[in-house]
């Protein structure tokens, strides 16, 4: 069983900083695109940015030249660095990764993996 799990949420004041963390556990032999996206009360999830293997990063236009992704292939963990926050940022966010998943007798299976969410509040 694969589980992404999310940590660093919080309140924090607007201009502010927060970093937010994605760890992968379980039966991985490969991680694809990671990626964080968030969704904002009333309003529908949207991607914020992502980050292949390769390391090839997007981010939205709403949090460029803000918002930093990088991954630990190595650790398969992933961080959002989120610098200068506007209360628009205000979300609950969530990681992302497309996984190959090892199962027993050896077979791959493909997996689209979702953590369980951490709520970002940017508030004065």
């Amino acid at each position: 069983q694969v589980q992404l799990v999310e940590s660093g949420g919080g309140l924090v004041q607007p201009g502010g900083s927060l970093q937010l963390s994605c760890a992968a556990s379980g039966s991985i032999f490969a991680i694809n695109t990671m990626a964080w996206y968030r969704q904002a009360p009333g309003k529908q999830r949207e991607l914020v940015a992502s980050i292949t293997r390769s390391r090839r990063t997007y981010y939205a236009d709403s949090v460029k030249g803000r918002f930093t992704i990088s991954r630990d292939s190595f650790k398969n963990t992933m961080s959002l660095q989120m610098n200068t926050l506007k209360p628009e940022d205000t979300a609950v966010y969530y990681c992302n990764a497309g996984i190959l998943a090892r199962l027993e007798g050896g077979a791959l299976d493909g997996l689209d993996a979702w953590g369980q969410g951490a709520l970002v509040t940017v508030s004065s």
